[in-house]
């Protein structure tokens, strides 16, 4: 099974709200998770970005791959 960290979309129709999760790959975007670490709103200014920083290591440890855009969310914001 392979676990990865990606993003699951929130909100209304073109009011678009993440939320950071960890899940088997194979599952669909919006579908079933083994975990929720966070979230992340693009539309506020700064973008609004919570993540608990030491379930995301333990995560990466254990072997998850987070995807691009949530490694990038996590190098940009540099969210401790």
């Amino acid at each position: 099974m392979a676990v990865v960290i990606r993003l699951k979309r929130t909100g209304a129709n073109k009011k678009a709200c993440f939320r950071i999760v960890v899940a088997d790959s194979r599952s669909p975007r919006d579908g079933r998770f083994i975990e929720e670490i966070g979230t992340y709103d693009p539309r506020k200014d700064p973008p609004f970005v919570v993540l608990k920083k030491e379930r995301a290591d333990y995560w990466v440890n254990v072997g998850a791959q987070p995807s691009p855009t949530v490694k990038s969310i996590i190098k940009k914001h540099a969210v401790s």
